[in-house]
């Protein structure tokens, strides 16, 4: 049985970091199964969806979370190793930690700071909510 381990990632350094935690982890147990997340934060205006339709937001979500996933991801592929993407729409923390239970992962590897760390001096807020709300293991890379 392969341990399945999730990744959220957002474009930043720290993301990245994980990343490459990651990947130092499944170089030592090829059978690990990496797994990158982006979650996109919802439009939830009543203003907006009146003039951008489902599929557009879809499109959005989709293109940003490819953004998101492109650095993390060409890591990945450069090292050899295989993974897999996935994006998702929610507040951040809740849908990793629920995305990490529903898909039953092992652990989580997540960065200490993401693209919304300004003013939090030790810990990311979606990191510290991470580890506040998760039912399995996290490893929070600084």
């Amino acid at each position: 049985m392969s341990t399945r381990i999730l990744i959220p990632v957002d474009g930043s350094a720290h993301a990245l970091r994980a990343v490459e935690h990651a990947l130092q982890l499944a170089k030592l147990n090829p059978a690990l199964e990496l797994h990158l997340l982006n979650v996109q934060i919802p439009v939830e205006s009543g203003h907006v969806r009146l003039f951008v339709g489902h599929d557009q937001l879809e499109d959005y979500y989709r293109e940003e979370g490819l953004a998101a996933l492109q650095t993390a991801g060409a890591l990945l592929q450069q090292a050899g190793q295989a993974y897999q993407q996935h994006i998702a729409v929610g507040h951040i923390a809740d849908t990793i930690t629920r995305y990490a239970q529903e898909m039953a992962f092992s652990q989580i590897i997540i960065g200490s700071h993401g693209r919304s760390g300004l003013g939090l001096l030790l810990l990311g807020s979606v990191a510290t909510d991470v580890l506040h709300q998760s039912k399995v293991p996290v490893t929070v890379i600084k």
